[in-house]
């Protein structure tokens, strides 16, 4: 394949809040495929996140713990989670999708498939490290991320109303902004391991909106997008 493309899908848009999303899920498939018909020797490595059902399951176990339940327990609960949602993805790109999740990352598989679908790994690492690990792995140079947020802000836009959009931001400024410590069920636009990973390997990521197919299709044809290059 001559044309390699990690996207890790946000959690939050396979299962956004007490339901999947299939609306989502099937302008996905619909955009992934005709992608493929486009340019046959493309190939896709989608990471699936955990989104609200790892929340919930990190959250009950808290909940009926109490105190002794430790962040690499939250972490499994967490992986599953994505890895539940990966085996979806898998299940609705089947027809051209590798036969495997790719789950343990210090094996390289031979995919030969036009679409390879990933989840959670070990704890400590979030879906955002996978991503990262894979675009080493595979020989790509930029992760997209697709989430619920449009770009990266300089403040959180939920807390802070003066909260401003970036469009273009170094791994060093990235870092200064979210820190160097993950925390199980952490909500960043990428990781801190991810980004040192990233800034280590001189890896990109475009932060997008996912949803926003118009937008996604910009930036695949290389005009004009609204979002957030972090390199």
């Amino acid at each position: 394949m001559e044309n390699t493309i990690i996207i890790s899908v946000g959690g939050s848009l396979i299962f956004p809040g007490d339901k999947l999303d299939d609306k989502f899920l099937s302008h996905l498939k619909k955009f992934i495929l005709r992608k493929i018909s486009q340019n046959p020797k493309t190939r896709f490595f989608l990471v699936a996140g955990g989104g609200t059902i790892a929340r919930h399951y990190r959250d009950t176990g808290k909940k009926v713990v109490g105190y002794g339940l430790t962040n690499d327990d939250l972490d499994w609960l967490g992986i599953h989670a994505t890895r539940l949602n990966a085996h979806l993805l898998r299940t609705i790109f089947r027809r051209v999708a590798h036969p495997f999740i790719l789950k343990h990352y210090e094996i390289r598989q031979d995919v030969v498939k036009p679409v390879a679908v990933a989840a959670g790994w070990k704890p400590g690492w979030s879906t955002d490290y996978c991503a990262v690990l894979l675009a080493r792995q595979y020989g790509a140079t930029t992760v997209v991320n697709l989430s619920n947020i449009a770009q990266v802000y300089d403040k959180d836009p939920k807390k802070c109303k003066d909260a401003k959009p970036i469009s273009r931001i170094s791994w060093k400024d990235y870092q200064q902004m979210v820190g160097v410590k993950w925390v199980p069920g952490m909500n960043a636009p990428f990781d801190p391991i991810a980004a040192r990973e990233a800034r280590k390997r001189r890896i990109q990521t475009i932060v997008l909106k996912g949803g926003d197919w118009k937008n996604l299709e910009r930036y695949f044809k290389g005009k004009e997008f609204v979002g957030t290059v972090i390199s």
